[in-house]
């Protein structure tokens, strides 16, 4: 091991974790009693430390005796960083993004939520760290305000109604320690009055504050990220490759459509929408006893019912410590996660993979949750999906690959997995083509995320033709941006609201899915068309498999030289 590279590798990993809130949620013990700091001197800091760490990995990567895995590691340091410069120091309307985007509920929040749900200490360690961060908590949304100065409107409104959300997830906390008896539950009980004390009078003042509706960061800003990201098409190329596979989609689905119009004895002019609403209906889940919760046993079936099936076909290799948690989305989290989420195993966290995957139940978005729709959504967010992907990665002994985010890698593999389930047989055949025309209804989103996430950074409406022939007239983006995402997709109001809220906080996210899925599906193409090591289709899907799995994380691009390196192209 080169010397200069381990000393890079130790001084990457000090300042990632030098940060309270990426220490905390990346599973690592230091800072588990202490909020960060949202100030603009704490943020200057922090860019002028990762600059010259920056500099110094340049340094390293040009000299000699560097192996492959180092000179990958480096790489990926390197662009970790770039990218968390880029943000830093992203401008809105001449002033930081950070001083346009509210985060005060997060940072208080975050850091407390998953020691609640997702910390295997005993209870009176987790609530003692809990009441610490609630002391901090008034002094860090004064802190919070005065970072901010006009917010973008969008940005305020979910902070808003996040925020809303908050006092009933310390209401939850403070049962809980009445029942495990903590010894300090009155300083719990004033804790938490004061912070909900500031918490009124932080989103107050905020309520108040003028705002600004725009948010373009331009042109030549998307094209930076996107070369930082490794994604070397350009906008416009994107978005031509999101209308052609909205094309091929509908193509598709207007055969899909034909067969089930004739299976269910639906009239001929049955359009796409109202086939959609007839499915959901149909299989809709069924509520007990009229709990909404119950919902969530559907899922916890899937998720046996798909390992089963993995296993028996011996596609994809499972590590033994590893689970996942199914939970109703809390309240405060509703506006930002539409229909479901997973949170991924902390990378750092030793023995048990455990990740925790969030379903918003709501009456009105019942028909988000069918039995058509739910084996997809567990296909992507547990095994084989994000679950399986960052349960394995966190694995991996390279810090920097247990640690990275690269959200075309994570997407692309995930969304190239609800297709390749279906073809391999995981759906009996009497509902393939039900699940497959939701499913397909659901990839839909994936082009109208291209379209809507190069809308919002650029301000222009070209972006937002992904061939579905539809007027965008008014001034309003989230007008425009929703009636794009309705149509393309068939989701409830309510839904594309929640899904645009992400979105335009999210840049350059939502376009990751589909841009990943067609660099995924085309690495595996590639790796197939190639077949240097002369294997069968199950033996080069399984190989693919483990490479792509076990080499943690990092963009697709990267992982094509791990392929190369491998002798598999």
């Amino acid at each position: 091991m080169n010397l200069s590279f381990t000393n890079i590798e130790a001084k990457f990993k000090a300042f990632v974790l030098s940060d309270p809130d990426t220490s905390v949620g990346l599973g690592d013990t230091q800072f588990l009693s202490q909020l960060g700091d949202p100030s603009l001197v704490a943020l200057t800091k922090d860019v002028q430390q990762a600059k010259e760490l920056i500099g110094e990995i340049s340094e390293c990567l040009n000299s000699e005796n560097l192996s492959f895995d180092e000179n990958l590691d480096l790489d990926l340091m390197m662009r970790h960083l770039q990218i968390h410069v880029f943000f830093s120091e992203l401008k809105q309307h001449g002033q930081l993004q950070r001083c346009r985007k509210p985060n005060g509920v997060d940072g208080i929040s975050a850091g407390i939520f998953q020691l609640f749900v997702n910390d295997e200490r005993d209870d009176d360690s987790r609530l003692s760290d809990i009441l610490k961060r609630l002391q901090q908590a008034p002094e860090y949304l004064i802190n919070e305000l005065a970072v901010i100065s006009e917010p973008i409107t969008r940005w305020r409104d979910i902070e808003l109604e996040q925020g809303e959300g908050l006092p009933d997830l310390f209401a939850t906390i403070l049962d809980w320690a009445k029942q495990s008896q903590f010894s300090q539950i009155e300083a719990l009980q004033n804790a938490i009055n004061h912070t909900n004390q500031a918490l009124e009078s932080y989103l107050l003042q905020l309520k108040q504050k003028s705002t600004i509706d725009g948010f373009v960061i331009g042109e030549d800003k998307v094209n930076e990220l996107l070369a930082l990201r490794q994604i070397h098409q350009s906008p416009q190329q994107l978005a031509s490759m999101a209308k052609t596979f909205m094309q091929d989609t509908q193509t598709l689905l207007k055969d899909l459509t034909t067969r089930l119009i004739s299976k269910y004895q639906l009239p001929k002019d049955t359009s796409q929408e109202t086939l959609h609403e007839y499915l959901n209906e149909q299989f809709a889940a069924k509520l007990k006893a009229g709990r909404l919760d119950s919902v969530l046993d559907y899922y916890t079936d899937q998720i046996q019912s798909i390992e089963a099936f993995i296993s028996k076909n011996k596609l994809f290799d499972i590590p033994a410590a590893q689970s996942m948690k199914i939970m109703q989305t809390p309240s405060f989290l509703e506006p930002v996660i539409p229909a479901g989420a997973m949170w991924p195993p902390l990378a750092l966290r030793e023995g048990n993979k455990t990740s925790l995957v969030y379903l918003t139940l709501k009456h009105d978005q019942l028909a988000e949750h069918t039995e058509l729709g739910i084996p997809v959504m567990m296909i992507h967010e547990g095994i084989p999906g994000h679950h399986l992907q960052f349960a394995t990665a966190a694995l991996h002994p390279s810090f920097v690959r247990r640690i990275y985010s690269a959200n075309e890698h994570a997407e692309g593999w995930t969304t190239m997995l609800e297709d390749y389930m279906l073809d391999v047989g995981y759906i009996e055949k009497d509902l393939v083509d039900e699940v497959r025309f939701i499913a397909k209804r659901e990839m839909s989103r994936l082009v109208a995320r291209v379209g809507i996430d190069l809308y919002f950074m650029t301000g222009n409406k070209q972006y937002l033709d992904v061939g579905l022939d539809i007027p965008f007239d008014s001034e309003d983006v989230f007008e425009n941006a929703a009636k794009l995402l309705k149509q393309a997709t068939g989701f409830t109001d309510g839904r594309v609201q929640a899904e645009l809220n992400w979105y335009s906080t999210e840049q350059g996210y939502p376009l990751s899915y589909l841009t990943g899925n067609r660099l995924v599906w085309q690495l595996k193409q590639d790796l197939s068309a190639a077949n240097k090591k002369q294997l069968d289709q199950t033996a080069l899907d399984q190989a693919f498999h483990r490479v792509y799995l076990q080499s943690g994380c990092m963009p697709v691009n990267s992982l094509r030289k791990v392929f190369e390196n491998e002798g598999y192209l």
